[in-house]
C-alpha cells in the first residue's frame, strides 16, 4: 500500500511538471524583412534596407502575423514624409537574411523597367509594435 501512494505522487509530480512545460513562452525569432512599394500612377519603386525586426510573431507555417502593421508603417512614412499617395506597400520576409537577399533580387528584377529609389534605414525602420506593449 504504501508503495502504491509512492507511485502515485510519483505519478502527480511527474504530470504537474509535465504540464508547466507545455506553457512556456516560446522565443520569438528575429525576422528580416524588406519593404516595396508601388504604384500604378509612376514607374518608381521604392524598397528599403533589409532590416531586422526582433521579437515578431509568426504562426506554425512560419507565415509573419500581423503582416499588415509593417505594410502600413512603410505606407505611412511615404504619405507623410515623401507626400506619396496611394501607393501598394508589400513586405517580404524571411528568418535568414541571406534567403531574403536573395529573394530581393529575383523581386528587383520583376521591376527591371522602372525606377528603383532606395529608403535608406537610417531614414525609415521597422518598428515591432508587439514588443513596445
Amino acid at each position: 500500500m504504501k508503495a502504491f501512494k509512492i507511485l502515485v505522487c510519483l505519478g502527480v509530480l511527474f504530470l504537474t511538471c509535465s504540464s508547466f512545460s507545455l506553457f512556456k513562452k516560446k522565443a520569438k525569432p528575429e525576422v528580416y524583412m524588406v519593404g516595396v512599394s508601388a504604384s500604378f500612377l509612376d514607374s518608381v519603386v521604392y524598397f528599403t534596407d533589409v532590416q531586422s525586426v526582433k521579437g515578431v510573431s509568426l504562426n506554425e507555417q512560419g507565415i509573419l502575423l500581423n503582416r499588415s502593421t509593417f505594410s502600413d508603417q512603410f505606407d505611412y512614412y511615404l504619405e507623410g514624409s515623401l507626400q506619396l499617395k496611394e501607393r501598394v506597400c508589400f513586405i517580404y520576409y524571411a528568418t535568414k537574411k541571406e534567403k531574403l537577399e536573395k529573394n530581393l533580387m529575383k523581386i528587383k528584377a520583376k521591376y527591371q523597367g522602372s525606377v528603383i529609389k532606395q529608403v535608406n534605414e537610417s531614414d525609415f525602420k521597422f518598428t515591432n509594435e508587439e514588443e513596445t506593449e
